[in-house]
């Protein structure tokens, strides 16, 4: 018999907020984290905006010598471990690491390493490359550097699917437990590439907003005035156990993870399905595998990129899953406040999804003035609001059309 699966701790480093609290009520009351690059000199960009974490201070978790051989991407899946962590109150120790696992998602790893390494080898010769250029480039060494630093022995893997990336992480840490692998998991997603090559590759691909003289207002999920995406860096974990485990030692519980659905377009490179079709059988599956009715699925914390492909196919396939239910879900895009946070993004978005059934709110999808063309259905504009939420969605759509939907249930 599979076991039942539940969120029992939580840690998020983002672009409003670089801990739980901060993170929650900024998007509770709206605020974005959207601003000019900082990072390095974009004036030759056609997108000057990212969505950056402020003010992150390494020194909680990494000595001096540690930060100096760790990429951000690393630090932050490492800060957003210990808060998760300790939030679980989950002691891991020579009596249980075995059955503690680690598997977490990213998208593309420690980018400007290569960007910066290539310059030096052209510079001053291979002889000069650091021997950390390795371990700080590989997405692996999230996971890797998380067992080392809490001691972790059991099932341990790295996601690599873009921005399903985080989402698939989850789902396969569900599994694990579910089928009596482990008994809990350090589990989520982290990336930081708001990087030269990052902004110029997502610009030739015209992905990217280039609102740059209004950046707050710059990612518009579903709203006729988007222009695209803005990237965003940070990372989200969760502690998942098994019920019986979380119970035995008396752990709170956030939400119940009823259900994962993974599938794949089989259609395109970069765009979705136009009318929805891989995603739409990808909640299918996650409701399937919740085993719950559709009617009462209450919110969906969307993929809601502001690209103006992937929300209509989104909407669409949201109709097609819910048909008339559709209009009454409240559905929101935390990227708009957020940006997108590629491989992290799910991660952040499964936090915010376990913390709106738990607190009773759905957040807003910021700078929604109009309604994009077939964008039809209740993105909750522009302000939060309390509801029960008894069942929620969150959906992860990465390019090659790789999709992940999680089913979380109020406990």
């Amino acid at each position: 018999m599979k076991k039942r699966v539940v969120i029992t701790g939580v840690g998020l480093v983002t672009p409003v907020g670089n801990n739980v609290e901060d993170s929650w009520d900024a998007i509770c009351s709206g605020k974005s984290g959207v601003g000019p690059i900082t990072s390095f000199d974009a004036k030759d960009h056609k997108t000057q905006i990212a969505a950056e974490v402020k003010g992150f201070d390494p020194s909680t978790v990494l000595n001096p010598k540690e930060q100096k051989r760790t990429h951000k991407f690393i630090s932050y899946a490492i800060a957003t471990a210990d808060m998760a962590i300790k939030d679980a109150g989950l002691v891991i120790d020579e009596n249980n690491a075995a059955r503690v696992g680690v598997i977490t998602g990213c998208g593309l790893g420690g980018l400007d390493m290569v960007e910066n390494t290539t310059l030096l080898i052209e510079k001053r010769g291979p002889s000069r490359v650091s021997p950390f250029f390795i371990p700080m480039l590989i997405g692996n060494m999230a996971p890797g550097m998380i067992s080392i630093k809490f001691g972790v022995k059991g099932p341990g893997s790295s996601v690599a699917t873009a921005c399903a990336a985080s989402t698939h992480a989850i789902g396969d840490a569900y599994r694990t437990i579910q089928n009596g692998y482990a008994d809990a998991m350090i589990t989520g997603g982290t990336e930081s590439v708001i990087t030269p090559t990052c902004v110029a590759g997502f610009n030739a691909l015209r992905a990217l907003s280039t609102r740059n003289d209004d950046p707050e207002k710059a990612s518009r999920p579903f709203d006729l005035d988007r222009d695209g995406f803005v990237v965003g860096e940070g990372s989200g974990m969760l502690i998942l156990e098994s019920l019986d485990h979380a119970k035995k030692r008396g752990a709170k519980i956030y939400a119940e993870i009823k259900g994962f659905g993974m599938n794949s377009d089989g259609y395109h490179m970069t765009a979705p399905s136009p009318g929805g079709e891989g995603a739409a059988d990808c909640m299918e599956e996650a409701i399937k595998d919740a085993g719950v009715e559709k009617q009462n699925v209450d919110y969906i914390n969307a993929h809601g990129t502001s690209t103006d492909l992937n929300d209509l196919s989104e909407t669409k396939a949201i109709k097609t899953v819910f048909k008339d239910h559709a209009k009454k879900i409240k559905i929101s895009s935390t990227k708009s406040m957020t940006g997108h946070l590629l491989g992290a993004a799910g991660s952040i978005e499964a936090v915010f999804t376990a913390l709106s059934i738990k607190n009773g709110i759905a957040p807003g999808t910021i700078n929604f003035e109009n309604p994009g063309e077939g964008c039809d259905l209740d993105y909750t504009p522009n302000k939060s609001i309390n509801m029960d939420i008894n069942c929620a969605l969150t959906n992860s759509f990465g390019f090659g059309g790789l999709n992940a939907s999680l089913l979380l249930k109020k406990y």
